[in-house]
């Protein structure tokens, strides 16, 4: 294959969040394993990558910094850059779609990666829990993925979902968080029970919640969370006979002694204790709070912050042994619930 040819096979796509230097870097990978490079061929140079694919230079020779440390490419001063491996070992191409950056994804995406190794290409998408953003990318992807692995949370358009997914062939399909309502025929999935773990999670705390008067669930408006975490909330207030409120607009909302605040985003919390100071309220006598999601921080803020969470860590790890292993399966991730002082 000559220099321009091999430009023309190059394909480096603006929506995807995966670097550009790596994108070219698995490019020169990829022609390697099939052959269409072969040892001591001489590659394209900076200047021409840079012109041809409207990158920068700097793009460029870090891709071939990468592909060098790897021992894949050699060169030498004065020629430029040639093939000096030919026995580069075959990577699945996997497509990673978030619907939006946030600490706890980077933890699912970081343990999916690590647990794949060097076994496999990513390429990282963002699509803003906007569905129509999804199919978009979808429809525009340069290249074809071995596998596509999707966090499926919508803003808008869920009865979209299984129409937007069925672009993916359900073999190369793999859902992380839930399984939309309508998907045709069994998919591979690492899921969260969300209307079941909030129950069990809120029983377990059922002695500290008892001093409270009333349970309020902040479920932001307009957002993508899912809305089996509402009806897993109220199944437990009615069965042990709370009184429960949905919050919608918090910013807008006077906090009340004696309530117990459950948050799912971290703003809300956040502004839960920005509203506790300006009250004077005291956390964990005149109000409770529970927060989703685990870090660090939770467990020193204010002596503690009570927390229910997914293992965000075990999601990434089982979806990559879903993928290494090369079985179909559904997995339920476990949850925990932290009890701390904020109850």
């Amino acid at each position: 294959m000559n220099n321009q040819d091999f430009i023309k096979s190059i394909q480096i796509s603006d929506f995807s969040s995966t670097p550009k230097y790596i994108q070219l870097a698995d490019a020169v990978m990829e022609g390697v394993k099939s052959s269409y490079l072969k040892q001591n061929d001489m590659l394209p140079s900076i200047n021409e990558l840079s012109v041809h694919l409207d990158i920068s230079r700097d793009t460029v020779e870090k891709g071939y910094k990468h592909l060098k440390t790897a021992g894949i490419i050699s060169s030498t001063p004065g020629k430029g850059y040639f093939v000096v491996k030919s026995n580069v070992a075959s990577k699945q191409k996997i497509a990673f779609f978030l619907n939006k950056l946030s600490a706890h994804k980077k933890i699912v995406y970081d343990a999916f990666a690590r647990e794949l190794g060097n076994e496999a290409s990513l390429d990282l998408f963002v699509y803003n829990s906007n569905i129509s953003h999804l199919r978009t990318l979808l429809l525009n992807l340069t290249k074809q993925y071995d596998r596509y692995v999707i966090f499926p949370h919508f803003k808008e358009g869920r009865d979209q979902a299984a129409e937007v997914l069925a672009l993916i062939p359900t073999e190369k399909l793999l859902l992380l968080g839930k399984i939309p309502d309508g998907m045709d025929g069994p998919v591979d999935a690492v899921y969260e029970n969300y209307e079941k773990d909030i129950y069990d999670a809120l029983e377990k705390a059922l002695t500290p919640l008892s001093r409270y008067r009333m349970l309020k669930l902040v479920f932001p408006d307009n957002s993508d969370y899912p809305k089996a975490i509402i009806k897993g909330f109220y199944k437990f207030c009615q069965q042990y006979a709370f009184d429960h409120l949905l919050v919608g607009d918090l910013e807008n909302t006077a906090l009340k002694k004696g309530a117990c605040y459950i948050n799912l985003a971290e703003k809300d919390l956040v502004l839960i204790l920005e509203k506790c100071i300006a009250k004077e309220y005291k956390v964990g006598r005149d109000i409770g709070i529970i927060s989703y999601n685990e870090t660090p921080l939770k467990k020193f803020i204010l002596n503690g912050i009570t927390t229910i969470s997914t293992d965000f860590e075990l999601m990434g790890k089982y979806a990559a042994q879903i993928i290494k292993n090369k079985a179909a399966k559904q997995l339920e991730v476990p949850f925990y619930i932290n009890i701390r002082s904020s109850i």
